[in-house]
Parts: C-alpha cells; structure tokens; sequence
C-alpha cells in the first residue's frame, strides 16, 4: 500500500469534468488499496477526492493548518485530520507521508505545493513521483513551460522529466507508484566553483 498525496484545488472550477476527474481519482486510489493524503478541505475538488476515497472504502488523511481549522473548512469524516501551525508545517508534513503525488487542476496553492516538491526531488531532497492528472489538457500550457526551460538551459531534460503526465485517473495511480527517478545534480553548467569535489550545494 503506497500513501499518495493529491494536490488540487479547493474550488471545483466552472466545468464539470474537474470533479469528475477528482472523484475518478479518489475513487482509484482507494480500490487499488492506497491511502489518500490530501489538504483536508471539505470544499471544492479537495472535498471530492477526499468523500469519493472514503466511499470507496479508502483511508484518507487530511493535513490542514490552523488558520483554516478555524474557519471551519476541515473535512470532518475523514480517518485522521492533522493540524499543522502554518502552510510551511503543512507541505513539510505532506511531503513526510507520501510515497508519491498526483496534481488535480487548481490555482496557486496547487502550483506552491507540486513545485517545491518538484524542487526537492531536483535537489535530491526526497525522491517521490510527481504526476499530473491532465484533465483535458489544463496543464498543456504548463508543461509547454518546462520545454522551453529545458530548451533554454534553466532545466536538465532529465529534471524536466520529473513532471509526469497522465490523462486517466488509473494511469495517474500507476505512475505514482512506480518507483522514482534516479537523482541527478541540479545545475545545468555543472556544480558551482566553490563546491568541493563530488558535492552539492
């Protein structure tokens, strides 16, 4: 059993097919007998990964922090909810629970959270999978982004490839699950002058 951490919006956004796609996902994770870690919310895409999980006889956890505790938006069904001091706290703790991620569709705290993990993969921080559920093409525009970061030298083509795609809820599990990329040092022009020998950083 693998602890997937899914990224996502907590607004369900204005075309129908976003919650679907969350509850398709949800709902997959569980059957595949996984656990669900998640931001706790009980609103939006959030709150439809989370119940379709549940419904499926999945355990999920939620980590929240405590200034959104407190406005009430925490999940109140779930097998555990942590509360954590601040988004900081709350990333950190997610990070330290998963075994792999998947990117619904969202705004900025999904794009925060996916890459600073993205991030501490190229940095050899943690060594996790990092998949994005294409609902339709939304991250199309994203991923036409990493292209031209590789192709003008801010990325290597293998931490590009760190960002993973899928069009299918099954496919964003089965990818997230599989084992992690090899570490590769981070700089394009090689370790800066000051680094000693061999190390990063």
């Amino acid at each position: 059993m693998a602890s997937i951490v899914v990224f996502c919006g907590s607004s369900s956004g204005f075309d129908h097919k976003y919650r679907e796609a969350a509850v398709a996902l949800g709902a997959e994770i569980a059957e595949q007998g996984h656990q669900l870690v998640y931001g706790g919310g009980c609103a939006g895409l959030m709150g439809a990964v989370a119940d379709a999980a549940l419904a499926a006889g999945g355990g999920v956890t939620g980590v929240i922090t405590e200034q959104l505790y407190a406005l009430e938006v925490g999940h109140t069904g779930l097998t555990a909810l942590e509360v954590e001091l601040d988004m900081h706290a709350r990333k950190a703790r997610m990070a330290a629970l998963s075994d792999g991620v998947v990117v619904l569709p969202g705004g900025f705290g999904t794009c925060d959270e996916t890459f600073e993990i993205l991030t501490w993969n190229q940095l050899g921080l943690l060594a996790i999978p990092v998949v994005f559920f294409d609902v339709d093409g939304f991250y199309r525009p994203l991923f036409e982004f990493v292209g031209n970061a590789v192709f003008a030298g801010f990325l290597r083509p293998e931490h590009g490839a760190l960002a993973l795609r899928a069009e299918s809820a099954a496919e964003a599990v089965s990818a997230a699950t599989q084992p992690p990329a090899a570490f590769m040092a981070k700089w394009v022009d090689g370790a800066p002058k000051s680094a000693a020998p061999g190390r990063e950083r």
